[in-house]
């Protein structure tokens, strides 16, 4: 048994490095899986402008005010220095505050540093404000607590302010505000705000359809467990549960909730997961589909859904979308990479928005789980399956480093990024 099982694992790994060599092969001019997109056109933030388009101490942003961090206090080892040398810190003080910052903040500040000097050659990004320990700023300030800066840039050209805060946004940062005409305001979430984490999950009070009828929670999930999902066509089967690709009990999570017209139904998923959708004008039908983004649904488009009766799933529109959050997070994945979850069909998969693509990058999971359920039995599948304790499965981390090597960073979902931490 023992020997089987390594066996598979090896075939498994086998499978990985040519799934590894076959996309870089795919990255070169012409058609293929890994060809590359075209850069996007960036559009300069125009003044007062803020993206996300919500007050920034909401849970859709930079999330709430968690206190005042001092020299003397026990978060102020949350701050981290910023040394970078393609950054200006004004430091006016002449304390080093301006160089404190949560690693977060620093993360997203350094990522900007190299766009800025890709964008404006001999141009650097210059830091005007960051930690404050002297009450210059507003009440509940993020820049009390090292999550928020205030940049320009070295040249201090005003006509550049509008791009960089769009660069600002595109590197990452939570909320980003053209504040003024001498400077661009960039925020972060808190290093343990329940908002900084993503990746593409469900709650774990979300429930799924077995082949007998019953309804389980997602977090109850065994490897063998007949799901209830689709197929290209929409057909309504029952796939394999395979996996957990993330799998969080305890943490508490911001998730979008999808509502329905009627039928009344709702989904909640991270911002990152995808999600099948079609346009509100869209004839009716699952041709007209694709995957989207949760964060990028919009009330009138449709999602799928299964009513009880019938072979299909049933376009409905969606009425409205909020921010909610909940206990645990939960990633499953089905050999199908479809399933119906809360009665609402979704992919299985987040980060990218090529549904194809990820589950074309499955495809070894779902070999090795083939050749491992021929041989063994469910209770087997269930002891020594893939499914780890908790965190993101390494699999996916691998399919993640390797899309950050052949994909630009628009292809990704900026919330996507914080996945190793999940």
């Amino acid at each position: 048994m023992d020997e089987m099982l390594l066996l598979t694992r090896i075939t498994l790994v086998c499978l990985i490095c040519c799934s590894l060599v076959s996309s870089g092969l795919a990255c070169g001019p012409g058609r293929g899986y890994g060809r590359r997109r075209h850069p996007k056109k960036l559009t300069p933030l125009a003044y007062k402008q803020f993206i996300p388009n919500v007050a920034e101490k909401t849970l859709g942003a930079s999330g709430r005010y968690e206190g005042k961090i001092t020299r003397n206090s026990e978060r102020f080892k949350e701050l981290t220095p910023n040394y970078n040398p393609d950054i200006i810190f004004k430091d006016e003080e002449n304390t080093g505050a301006d160089r404190l910052m949560t690693q977060r903040c620093k993360d997203k500040l350094n990522s900007l540093a190299i766009s800025v000097m890709n964008q404006w050659p001999g141009v650097k990004l210059r830091v005007t404000e960051g930690w404050d320990e002297d009450g210059h700023h507003s009440e509940e300030s993020l820049h009390y607590e090292g999550r928020s800066v205030d940049i320009t840039t070295s040249d201090r050209d005003r006509s550049k302010y509008g791009m960089l805060a769009r660069l600002a946004v595109e590197a990452g940062f939570d909320w980003v505000y053209y504040e003024s005409k001498a400077h661009i305001h960039c925020s972060v979430k808190a290093e343990n705000s329940v908002a900084a984490k993503s990746g593409g999950c469900f709650p774990g009070s979300a429930s799924v359809i077995l082949h007998d009828g019953r309804n389980k929670l997602i977090k109850d999930l065994n490897p063998g467990d007949k799901v209830l999902a689709a197929d290209e066509q929409g057909n309504l089967v029952f796939s394999d549960f395979m996996m957990f690709i993330d799998k969080d009990p305890e943490s508490r999570r911001v998730f979008y909730v999808i509502e329905t017209e009627e039928p009344h139904k709702q989904i909640a998923l991270t911002a990152a997961h995808l999600l099948f959708v079609a346009d509100s004008n869209a004839t009716a039908g699952f041709h007209s589909i694709k995957a989207a983004f949760a964060s990028k649904v919009k009330p009138g488009q449709r999602v799928f859904i299964n009513e009880g009766v019938g072979s299909q799933v049933k376009p409905v529109a969606v009425k409205r979308i909020y921010l909610e959050e909940y206990e645990g997070s939960f990633a499953p994945v089905t050999a199908q990479g479809t399933i119906v979850v809360d009665q609402v069909l979704a992919s299985c998969y987040a980060v990218i928005e090529e549904h194809r693509w990820a589950h074309w990058a499955f495809a070894p999971v779902r070999l090795s789980y083939g050749v491992a359920s021929l041989l063994f039995s469910k209770d087997h599948l269930i002891t020594n399956s893939t499914v780890q304790d908790g965190g993101v499965h390494w699999y996916s981390n691998a399919l993640y480093q390797l899309g950050t090597w052949v994909l630009d960073k628009g292809s990704f979902h900026p919330l996507g990024m914080s996945i190793n931490s999940s």
